[in-house]
């Protein structure tokens, strides 16, 4: 079972912003205090963008062109997918083994990067946050997803890129590592008898 964002594909805000806000001071200052982690988390728990937008515009109503232009410009900041990480999930498809998606992604992003990303609907299935109302690290998702896949959590592995999230996961009575780049991955994968093609 795999993460998607900067597990299969690159994602960073600063892409499209270093060009809306070239300052870079402040454009660390508008993502610490605007546009913030936990502001766009909650639309991976489902709020729908334009709820998003008026709840910033009404506090930062200085700042609407830079609020819209998150959303507006949020392609640009998955510009490409990482090319040895697919190949190890497309290879563990290939080679019959189940492979699922769990992912934190706001609905209407993720239809998106499914377009973007053809690898993405190449899975059994995915298990989106922003269309279930629940998001990791809440052991409540990971629950979810195996029981909408009919998976036996002890017998699954779980790749993320976020320590919190695989220590939930863990939680959750599912096998999980820590992902910090394709290579290591093999070398978790193959310690744990899944074999990966070179």
């Amino acid at each position: 079972m795999f993460d998607i964002g900067k597990v299969l594909i690159h994602y960073d805000p600063n892409l499209p912003f270093s060009r809306i806000i070239p300052d870079a001071e402040e454009r660390a200052e508008f993502f610490a205090t605007v546009c913030t982690h936990d502001w766009n988390l909650e639309q991976d728990r489902g709020r729908g963008w334009p709820e998003a937008e008026a709840v910033l515009i009404a506090r930062f109503p200085h700042k609407e062109a830079q609020i819209r232009a998150f959303r507006r410009h949020w392609a640009e900041m998955v510009p490409h997918a990482y090319d040895d990480s697919v190949a190890i999930m497309t290879g563990l498809i290939e080679a019959g083994r189940d492979v699922t998606l769990l992912t934190n992604f706001a609905a209407d992003t993720f239809a998106e990067a499914r377009e973007m990303f053809p690898f993405l609907n190449l899975t059994r299935g995915v298990t989106v946050s922003g269309e279930i109302g629940l998001i990791k690290p809440d052991v409540a998702i990971y629950e979810r997803h195996a029981k909408d896949f009919g998976l036996a959590p002890q017998h699954t592995l779980f790749i993320d890129d976020s320590r919190p999230n695989v220590e939930s996961a863990r939680v959750a009575g599912w096998q999980a590592v820590h992902f910090t780049g394709a290579e290591r991955l093999k070398i978790d994968l193959m310690a744990l008898g899944v074999e990966v093609a070179p």
